[in-house]
């Protein structure tokens, strides 16, 4: 019975060992079938997702060996039957293939999010290739931020195209050159100042206030300023012309007989008619307006000027305002059409005797090439305290402070008014301050006071009375105006004033606003005197 036992034994742990292989082969190639249905399924997934490839074997998991199976006996006890006999256990793969489909669903899951992320930035990148077609994509991904350029950033290797034309007003330095200085910075010192040369000044004869025109370069690294190639015009007229040209001093003065009319333009007022009337101005007038602060002597300046630019265009004007309010220069550059030269009372007297000095060499080289040229200046006073304060000590003083020689430099430039004979002629209307409690200013006065041909007066009493113009009509006259009037206008005239000799001056002024309201001219006024 034993060995029977044992036989069966045997037999049933041959028929498990082949059960165990069977499991084991079976399930040894299963995962196999998986390799090459995936290897299947690869070439199809490549040809849709060619580009991702790339992406998506980087994010691949690393596959894991699959351990072998194992077989071990393992020894039971029967306690009932008191008998030992061996199973075998098989390691079985359950866990691992668990594990793989997880796995591999995992990648899949993967693949699927890549495919869509990179879908969706192509459309991004058609999108935007659409809007900017013309941009390629790695700037458009990599844009480099540029630097920061100063506004003082200059390039180099500056290329003209063509030549470049400068102008300016010759000032003539001690050394023999000279710089060609612009009115755009009142004729002072300033980096677009133009450069000539001692030969140059020598050949053509330049003089201080000539207005050169001409080529220039632009300055190379040594240099400072834009050096005058060459000359084509002086003061208007070609250099051949203007070589042979007589001095202002020795060209022969006359009194003015050409008369500069102020009325007729579209902004003509009452005042600029009284003027026309009793105290009319010709070319190469010098006129003296005599007035006390406040009584409107800057406005009436304007008119004139106005006037003059409108009715005379042949005429070139310059405004020259010393030691005034920065605001009156504003609002006369830009009310009147003219070369407004200003040095505000801010400024030092250096600057003030220096653009002086500057404005009437440039009228006087005008006049040299027979040029019309008015200057209208306010004021006189303020450049002669100017001058003063400029002035060495001399150890002769006059009364007031002021210095024995400080007013001849004035007196100069307000006798350089004249009319020429050959053609020409340089007016200066000034004004003159009176009555503002300086000692000082009654002196300059007093010295200025017989040497104009024309003189105009303004009284503080019409003007407190908020009348203007305010002209003291009887003391306001001008020299030889028998040369610039009719004779019947003038007859006209000399009864009008003998009329008004006999008020005083607020009677005058009202009695004479009320007439030439009703008129449109001044000779529709004296025309209708007698009837």
């Amino acid at each position: 019975m034993e060995q029977v036992n044992k036989t069966e034994l045997i037999s049933e742990e041959k028929s498990e060992k082949e059960t165990t292989e069977k499991k084991t082969r079976k399930t040894t190639t299963k995962p196999k079938k998986k390799e090459e249905t995936e290897a299947k399924e690869a070439p199809h997934t490549e040809k849709s997702t060619a580009e991702p490839l790339a992406v998506e074997e980087e994010n691949k998991p690393e596959k894991k060996k699959r351990k072998r199976l194992t077989v071990k006996a393992v020894p039971i006890k029967d306690e009932e039957s008191n008998t030992s006999y061996s199973t075998e256990t098989e390691n079985t793969e359950t866990e691992i293939e668990t594990k793989d489909t997880e796995t591999t669903e995992k990648t899949a899951q993967s693949k699927e999010e890549n495919i869509k992320t990179e879908t969706d930035k192509k459309v991004s990148d058609t999108q935007e290739e659409k809007a900017n077609p013309t941009e390629p994509k790695e700037e458009r991904k990599h844009k480099p931020i540029p630097p920061a350029q100063p506004f003082y950033f200059i390039p180099k290797n500056i290329e003209f195209l063509g030549n470049v034309v400068g102008e300016g007003v010759l000032e003539v330095a001690n050394d023999g050159f000279g710089f060609l200085r612009s009115s755009d910075y009142n004729y002072l010192n300033s980096p677009d100042d133009i450069y000539v040369s001692q030969s140059q000044i020598k050949l053509f004869g330049l003089k201080t206030g000539d207005i050169v025109q001409g080529l220039i370069r632009p300055p190379k690294d040594s240099e400072k300023f834009f050096p005058l190639l060459k000359v084509d015009l002086i003061n208007g007229k070609t250099p051949d012309a203007v070589r042979d040209r007589i001095p202002f001093d020795f060209l022969t003065p006359l009194f003015p007989d050409e008369k500069i009319k102020l009325t007729g333009h579209p902004e003509s007022s009452i005042s600029t008619r009284i003027i026309d009337l009793f105290a009319p101005i010709g070319k190469g007038q010098r006129g003296l307006i005599v007035a006390q602060p406040k009584t409107g002597k800057t406005v009436l300046l304007k008119e004139v000027a106005n006037a003059i630019a409108y009715n005379h265009p042949e005429i070139y004007l310059i405004i020259l305002l010393i030691d005034e309010r920065p605001e009156e220069v504003t609002d006369m550059e830009r009310s009147v059409k003219a070369e407004v030269i200003s040095s505000t009372f801010d400024e030092p007297a250096d600057h003030h005797v220096k653009i002086a000095n500057i404005v009437l060499e440039k009228a006087k080289r005008m006049v040299e090439c027979g040029h019309d040229v008015c200057i209208l200046l306010d004021s006189i006073t303020r450049l002669a305290r100017a001058f003063n304060t400029i002035a060495p000590a001399s150890g002769k003083v006059l009364s007031g402070g002021v210095e024995a020689n400080a007013l001849q430099k004035p007196k100069r430039f307000f006798g350089a008014a004249r009319k020429i004979e050959n053609g020409g002629s340089l007016t200066i209307i000034s004004t003159a301050l009176i009555d503002t409690g300086s000692k000082m200013d009654e002196v300059i006065f007093e010295e200025f006071k017989g040497t104009g041909n024309m003189e105009l007066q303004l009284d503080r009493k019409l003007s407190n009375k908020r009348i203007f113009p305010a002209i003291d009509i009887v003391s306001s006259s001008t020299r030889r105006d028998d040369l610039l009037h009719d004779k019947e206008m003038l007859q006209r005239i000399w009864i009008l004033r003998n009329h008004l000799a006999d008020m005083n001056t607020v009677e005058a002024m009202e009695f004479l606003k009320s007439k030439m309201a009703f008129t449109n001219s001044n000779e529709e006024f004296l025309i209708s005197m007698n009837g």
